[in-house]
């Protein structure tokens, strides 16, 4: 006769496998004011739903963009390892800032305004005050953005990640009208003037190098070069978010095609990203000296790193990159200054072979 099998005991339960739902709750309820604060009269959605709903234009005609052939511009993106520098120095609201200023700032390169910001949070183990605070940066930046944030997701992965971790991923949504596109291998000639926005130091690049190179400094040794700051407040300084300031530009030339092109310098720096927005029969000659580099980029240049793999690398105090008509470099820059941005005339634009060159 066979044996009886005794069932189990019930004793196993979603909170003891790591995911704690009464923790997503309070979680959520912390957020619900941070999303709401980036919300304009776009936005249809209700808090709750299974997702969110906006109208591409705005309802009112004061406010509406009229637009003839809408087209949607979408991006996505995260901040990297610099993610574990916040998390060793328990300052995660900043990091949220970065990840909305990552993908807005792609979006923005093709003259779309962004619409709204998703995030993905990843976790160990959510911590609801921890999650609070990171949302809290995601909808500052959305703020000066100017986009909604939309929705998101967070996950508690324990069997994934290392308790105390969590990652990050942000994808916007933007739009601009067909005609208005700004592409740049179609648009740059020779002789346009390429205009550099300062960045607010690292951004959310480089950042495995950087501590790589940071950590030959011991903690308690007077660094070779002077910061003016705590060094991790110059690490951890958020990334700039253009969009303001470039959508001024767009909007007073919204009759003229002033812009040829712009670049989001991300990995890969100057080099790596300005020749991806220029024909292939052009060079962008960039003029070594005609902006200040940030001391932070000096600093980690002294522990050890090559020039040439600095600029390979890093954005070199350059956040941001404008192409423009000759004829009106000189008044876009006068703009882009009222606008609160250090703007300097770093290059020009030459017949060549789609590269990068340095005069």
């Amino acid at each position: 006769m066979a044996r009886k099998r005794t069932p189990p005991p019930a004793d196993l339960t979603y909170k003891s496998a790591g995911v704690d739902i009464t923790a997503n709750d309070r979680m959520v309820e912390k957020i619900r004011h941070a999303l709401r604060r980036t919300y304009d009269p776009r936005v249809l959605s209700r808090h709750g739903a299974f997702a969110g709903l906006m109208r591409i234009d705005y309802s009112e005609a004061l406010l509406r963009r009229n637009f003839r052939e809408p087209i949607l511009v979408s991006g996505a993106d995260g901040v990297g390892s610099k993610l574990l520098v916040g998390m060793e120095h328990g300052r995660v609201r900043d990091l949220g800032i970065d990840l909305v200023a990552m993908n807005v700032n792609d979006v923005l390169t093709t003259g779309a305004e962004p619409l709204f910001f998703l995030d993905y949070v990843a976790c160990h183990r959510l911590d609801p005050d921890e999650i609070a605070e990171i949302v809290t940066g995601i909808s500052e930046g959305c703020t000066r953005a100017r986009c909604a944030l939309l929705g998101g997701e967070t996950a508690e992965l324990p069997d994934l990640y290392r308790k105390g971790h969590f990652d990050l991923a942000g994808f916007c949504v933007g739009v601009v009208d067909r005609p208005r596109i700004i592409d740049g291998p179609k648009l740059v000639e020779p002789g346009d003037v390429v205009l550099g926005l300062a960045s607010s130091g690292l951004h959310s690049n480089g950042y495995a190098l950087a501590r790589k190179a940071l950590a030959r400094f011991p903690k308690s040794a007077r660094l070779p070069v002077e910061l003016g700051e705590p060094l991790v407040d110059a690490v951890l300084r958020p990334t700039r978010i253009y969009v303001k300031s470039i959508l001024a530009v767009l909007q007073k030339y919204r009759r003229k095609r002033v812009i040829r092109a712009m670049a989001h310098i991300t990995g890969g720096g100057l080099e790596g990203n300005i020749p991806r927005v220029i024909p292939r029969d052009c060079d962008v000659a960039l003029k070594r000296g005609s902006w200040p580099i940030p001391p932070i980029f000096q600093l980690v240049q002294s522990a050890g790193v090559d020039e040439a793999e600095m600029y390979r690398v890093f954005n070199m105090g350059i956040g941001y990159v404008v192409i423009v008509r000759p004829l009106f470099a000189n008044s876009v820059m006068h703009l882009l200054t009222k606008q609160g941005e250090k703007v300097y005339r770093i290059g020009v634009i030459r017949r060549g072979g789609g590269r990068l060159v340095w005069r």
